[in-house]
């Protein structure tokens, strides 16, 4: 189990730029899949981005591809989501997500919350027009 804190979220206009980070702590950060999900207002929770535990694979919802980068440092048990021009339809509360993926079995992304066994608070990202 490890626990999450999620922070870098505010305010910025149509266009901007902002870099979400979700710190952990916790045994093992090098066996854990990290994902970003988001929840916007009346909608479902929706996954953005994800990245396996060794980092080499990647995958993101269409509509970020190319937007938003998702990246890890393990020695500092942290991964990051650079979200680069920014629209209003990007505004919601975005989660950290991490699932257990031991060593010795397939390294990749899921991409369902239910694949999602620890969680973080959640920051608010609001992009004005």
């Amino acid at each position: 189990q490890v626990q999450l804190v999620e922070s870098g979220g505010g305010v910025v206009q149509a266009g901007g730029s902002l870099r979400l980070s979700c710190a952990a702590s916790g045994r093992s950060f090098s066996s854990y899949g990290m994902s970003w999900f988001r929840q916007g207002p009346e909608k479902e929770r929706e996954f953005v981005a994800g990245i396996s535990r060794s980092g080499d694979n990647t995958f993101y919802v269409d509509s970020v591809k190319g937007r938003f980068t998702i990246s890890r440092d393990n020695a500092k048990n942290t991964v990051y989501l650079q979200m680069n021009s920014l629209k209003p339809e990007d505004t919601a509360v975005y989660y950290c997500a991490a699932r257990i993926s031991p060593q010795g079995l397939r390294d990749y992304v899921a991409r369902y919350a239910r694949n999602y066994s620890d969680w973080g608070q959640g920051t608010q990202v609001t992009v004005s027009s």
